[in-house]
C-alpha cells in the first residue's frame, strides 16, 4: 500500500502518541492534513544545512512566497530543525547514531500518524572520502560497521539484536542517472562505513586519545577500501536499517569533505 510501517504494538494502546523532540503530538497537531502531501524526506546533520537546503527546495520548486522566510516546524524543541518546501521536508538529525535514531524514530511515526505513502528519504551532508577524488559524492549502497560487514547493532534490553544495512539498489542507479546530467558532478556507487567515534574511530591522530600508529591507521583503512568502503560517516548504518524495516525507501548521498 506504500504506508509508512510502524513495528510497535504498544502505540496501538496509546491515547496520544507525543513526538517529543519534534514538538508534535497526534492530540495537539493534526498531522494527516500537515504532512499527509508529503512525498520526499531529506536528513542532514546540521540544522543550518537543512534551512538552506529546504529554501533552495522553494526556488527549485517555484512555490509561491519568499523562500528565506522558510518556518522552523519544531521551533518549540531544541533537539531538531524541521522545514518543509511543499512535498519536501527537510529535517536535521544531529551527530552519530544516538541523534539520528531518535529522530528517525519519531519521523517515522509522524509519516505513519501523517498516513504518508510511497515516501522516499535521502541522507546527505559530509563524509570523509576514501581513495576516491575530492569533490566526488558517494551513493550508500550498503552501510557497513567497522568491521566491513553489513550489519546494524542495537542493544535492546540485555539482548544484541543485529539489523540489515542494505539501502534500495534501485534508488541508487536512479540517483546515479541523475547526477550524470549535471556537468563536473562526480559521482559513485560504494559501501558507506560507519563509525561510533570522529577520532579514533575513524583513523584520525589528532584526537585527545589516539592508541595506534600511523602504520596501523593507512593498513586499516587500506583493508576497509579493499572491502569496498568509499567513505566514512556516523550516521548510516542506523538509518539503513531504520528505513528497511519501517518500508521507507532510503539512499545516502554523501560528499566527502577530505
Amino acid at each position: 500500500s506504500g504506508l509508512v510501517l510502524v513495528k510497535n504494538p504498544h502505540l496501538d494502546l496509546m491515547e496520544e502518541d507525543v513526538l517529543y523532540h519534534l514538538d508534535l503530538g497526534t492530540k495537539t497537531h493534526n498531522l494527516p492534513a500537515m504532512f499527509g502531501d508529503i512525498k520526499f524526506v531529506c536528513v542532514g546533520g546540521s540544522p543550518n544545512r537543512m534551512r538552506a537546503f529546504a529554501q533552495f527546495m522553494h526556488r527549485e520548486l517555484g512555490l509561491a512566497g519568499a523562500g528565506e522566510d522558510v518556518a522552523d516546524i519544531c521551533a518549540g524543541s531544541d533537539r531538531y530543525a524541521m522545514y518543509r518546501a511543499g512535498p519536501v521536508l527537510s529535517i536535521s538529525h544531529g551527530m552519530g547514531i544516538p541523534s539520528i535514531s531518535i529522530m528517525l524514530h519519531e519521523l517515522i511515526k509522524l509519516l505513519h500518524h501523517a498516513k504518508c505513502r510511497d515516501v522516499t528519504i535521502i541522507r546527505i551532508g559530509t563524509s570523509g572520502g576514501l581513495g576516491i577524488e575530492a569533490g566526488s559524492v558517494v551513493i550508500t549502497d550498503t552501510a557497513v560497521d567497522s568491521s566491513f560487514q553489513p550489519r546494524f547493532e542495537q542493544v535492546v534490553l540485555d539482548d544484541v539484536v543485529v539489523r540489515s544495512t542494505e539501502l534500495d539498489k534501485d534508488l541508487a542507479e536512479e540517483l546515479l542517472a541523475c547526477s550524470r546530467e549535471i556537468p563536473d558532478f562526480p559521482t559513485l556507487i560504494g559501501h558507506t562505513m560507519c563509525t561510533y567515534d570522529f577520532y579514533e574511530g575513524q583513523g584520525r591522530l589528532d584526537g585527545a586519545l589516539c592508541s595506534f600508529s600511523s602504520e596501523k591507521k593507512l593498513e586499516y583503512l587500506r583493508r576497509a577500501y579493499d572491502a569496498g568502503v568509499r567513505n566514512i560517516e556516523m550516521e548510516s548504518t542506523a538509518f539503513a536499517a531504520l528505513c528497511g524495516l519501517c518500508g521507507l525507501k532510503g539512499e545516502s548521498c554523501l560528499p566527502p569533505t577530505l
